[in-house]
């Protein structure tokens, strides 16, 4: 006689489920700091994102005062989308902005506005 009932389910212990959903949790923690790091340093550089130039930005020095104090940018902009079109071509949204189009001249890749987005976010 075959038995034909569906296979049972791998059953796991506690403990080690713990340890491989803990794995990946500090795993895409580790990867958002250092994204996030990455992009305080663009922010930082006086030769690439130079955000200093125009913002007061905490851990900054010399900062400029033609744009805003970039501080609660999670609560001011809680769609990740929006800060990135900002920094990417504000002019699309506001033609009279002073704000470079980081993106559209290539003055940062995507890669990098995105690292500078991960790190306004822990502003």
């Amino acid at each position: 006689m075959t038995d034909h009932s569906p296979p049972k389910p791998l059953k796991l212990p506690a403990f080690t489920l713990a340890l491989v959903i803990g794995a990946f949790a500090s795993s895409g923690t580790a990867q958002a700091q250092s994204a996030a790091s990455e992009g305080e340093k663009l922010a930082f550089d006086r030769g690439k994102g130079n955000c200093l130039t125009c913002h007061v930005i905490k851990g900054g020095d010399l900062p400029g005062t033609i744009g805003p104090e970039l501080v609660d940018i999670k609560s001011k902009y809680p769609k990740r989308e929006d800060l990135v079109a900002i920094i990417n071509d504000e002019t699309l949204s506001n033609p009279l902005t002073m704000m470079p189009p980081f993106g559209r001249n290539r003055i940062l890749t995507e890669k990098e506005i995105n690292a500078v987005v991960d790190f306004l976010q822990t502003l």
